[in-house]
């Protein structure tokens, strides 16, 4: 069954997220882009953990589905078979290793609420569960994936977001050189690397040493509205089995949906708070220092890439492991762009909604409405403008140093 599926969200119990992140929003939201299988989120959470199994009822083989009387009415028109989800949630690890401090996020997926029970159980004896939807912890990434294992065997790892400078496994800052070095002897059970927003499969391709492993590409969301800004492309039977073919063994995993990898925050090397933002070639002229303050520039993930590849970027093909991407933006930023207002303007969301009112999910109109029917449905630059992202011809103006970078498509 072909589906799009975004695995590491967030609900709102954790830090800096929105209220609106409850089960029924999370269905309705996920209906409305057209992503079929998301996260829980958060499964560590006590309090969240008990409204998922309020809300949710046991569906596929270890997959779960909202309960109809928690279905918002306005959404079921998308997705008469409504959303599935997975029990899901991020850990925060901070711990030193190798005479350097670690900053490690790593998302967890596992198949049933029982087992996020004995998880959360086995977490809470090393730190407080209660007041972050996602944990940290003062636990070594190694000893949390051994930790699970010995709890599910059949739970899933991915080391998240793996370029971020802060908080990531081969991050600039606080990361390592290597996934083996962060996992020693359990690397073997981690099959699958979240390539985050900040890059794309094309730039991992460039280091040889991750050619062995799937690469995914979920949206991190803070809020249901950012669900699925990136995504798996999946064909897979819908239940855990399923999923765990597809992110340990690649089976069914088809693809991947992105963010153009300028778009993201920590693309290039930067300093924010001086309006600094620079290539890896132009950081390096300037040995890392910011030309305005004379303080460290964040180094970006395009850099960081750049220092631990061993392939030229222009002739890095995609490994036996790979898969094809796209990149595209939200449909909301697509609209604003050809109409002039931002995203939260009166205009731009009610264009939003009249499109998916006639012509169905977000995802479908990004990916395969004719461009006659997007030109009937809302004109003759939207069409344009599709048209555009479909092809890549965009206007990339990257971030840096934790400020989003900018797509244009006029």
């Amino acid at each position: 069954m072909k589906m799009i599926g975004d695995l590491h969200i967030h609900s709102r119990f954790s830090m800096a997220t929105s209220r609106e992140g409850t089960p029924e929003n999370l269905d309705f939201w996920a209906r409305k882009k057209g992503v079929s299988l998301i996260g829980t989120g958060d499964f560590t959470h006590p309090v969240w953990r008990k409204e998922l199994r309020e809300r949710l009822v046991p569906e596929e083989n270890g997959l779960y589905r909202l309960r109809e009387e928690y279905v918002k009415e306005e959404s079921r028109k998308f997705q008469g078979e409504g959303t599935r989800f997975v029990v899901s949630g991020e850990i925060s690890s901070i711990y030193k290793k190798n005479g350097k401090t670690r900053k490690v996020h790593n998302v967890i997926l596992l198949p049933s609420l029982e087992a996020a029970d004995t998880m959360a159980q086995r977490l809470e004896k090393i730190g407080n569960i209660h007041s972050d939807g996602r944990p940290i912890l003062g636990l070594d990434s190694h000893d949390l994936l051994e930790m699970m294992l010995d709890v599910c065997p059949d739970g899933i790892l991915i080391p998240a977001h793996i370029w971020t400078p802060h908080f990531s496994v081969l991050g600039a800052k606080s990361g390592f050189d290597s996934v083996e070095e962060c996992f020693e002897e359990l690397t073997p059970y981690i099959h699958a690397l979240e390539t985050g927003l900040s890059s794309d499969p094309a730039m991992n391709w460039q280091i040889s040493a991750l050619d062995g492993y799937q690469l995914v590409s979920h949206s991190d969301a803070h809020s249901p509205s950012k669900l699925g800004r990136e995504a798996d492309l999946l064909d897979i039977e819908l239940s855990y089995q399923g999923l765990w073919d597809a992110v340990q063994n690649g089976k069914g995993l088809e693809g991947t949906i992105e963010f153009f990898p300028e778009e993201g925050k920590y693309h290039f090397d930067g300093h924010r708070k001086c309006g600094v933002c620079l290539s890896p070639k132009e950081a390096e002229m300037y040995n890392g220092i910011c030309p305005v303050c004379g303080k460290k520039l964040t180094m970006g993930v395009d850099h960081r890439i750049l220092q631990l590849s061993d392939r030229d970027e222009s002739s890095a093909a995609m490994p036996e492991s790979g898969r094809p991407y796209e990149s595209l933006m939200p449909l909301p930023e697509v609209i604003s762009a050809c109409v002039g207002f931002s995203t939260a303007s009166k205009k731009v969301q009610g264009q939003y909604e009249a499109l998916l009112e006639k012509l169905g999910a977000e995802f479908t109109i990004l990916r395969e409405v004719p461009p006659e029917d997007i030109r009937k449905a809302g004109g003759e630059v939207l069409a344009e403008g599709i048209r555009r992202l479909r092809a890549g011809e965009v206007v990339r103006k990257p971030g840096s140093d934790g400020e989003y970078g900018k797509i244009e498509l006029f």
